[in-house]
């Protein structure tokens, strides 16, 4: 059998500070530029949270409003998507420490009427307990991969290929190679074990 190796993509490097200073001039072509090459980032970064998907495009649409806000103080174009990502981050926090105050809220008029977390309630918790911490073992490779793989909306190969420097061809075996990782994790085993009992 013969192997054909993938070329790798040429990393490319977008015009950020043309973008941003026509973005500034008004240009609107500029902004829907910026916003088309800053989208995957943003998603990916989201994807670290764990938010249900309204809560992912209400994080995406605050995130790129922080960047209309402050595209004039944007000192280094260059570093936008490390700008985007840490400013995605931030809004990401900001709602989950939003969501935390309201569901202890929850929590304590649960506890007065009597109720109790019901056990599909406390499982679910539980394993997402466990997925974080199986997930956090994993190399940065693959957790970059696999959030990427996993983002809503989806993103496009061709677009996780530029942005992991990989070839286009190798996504869906690395990935299923992460996610065989992730599986035999010990927080994961125990999950998947008592499911097949």
């Amino acid at each position: 059998m013969t192997l054909v190796a993938t070329p790798m993509l040429p990393e490319v490097r977008r015009d950020y500070p043309g973008l941003v200073a026509r973005a500034r001039d008004g240009d609107a072509a500029a902004w829907t530029e910026l916003v088309h090459e800053l989208k995957g980032v943003v998603w990916a970064t989201v994807a670290e949270f764990g938010l249900s998907a309204d809560d992912r495009k209400d994080v995406f649409a605050a995130s790129f409003c922080r960047l209309v806000e402050r595209l004039d103080t944007v000192r280094d174009p260059d570093k936008l998507p490390g700008w985007m990502a840490t400013t995605t981050r931030n809004e990401a926090r900001t709602l989950l420490r939003s969501r935390a105050r309201f569901d202890l809220r929850d929590e304590v008029v649960e506890l007065e009427s009597g109720d109790h977390p019901t056990d599909d309630r406390l499982l679910r918790d539980e394993l997402r307990v466990a997925l974080r911490g199986a997930f956090g073992r994993l190399g940065r490779p693959c957790q970059d991969l696999l959030r990427l793989a996993a983002a809503d909306p989806p993103i496009p190969y061709d677009d996780i290929a530029v942005q992991l420097a990989i070839p286009r061809g190798s996504i869906g075996p690395t990935r299923q190679r992460c996610l065989d990782r992730l599986r035999q994790t010990p927080e994961l085993r125990a999950f998947l074990e008592g499911s097949r009992r």
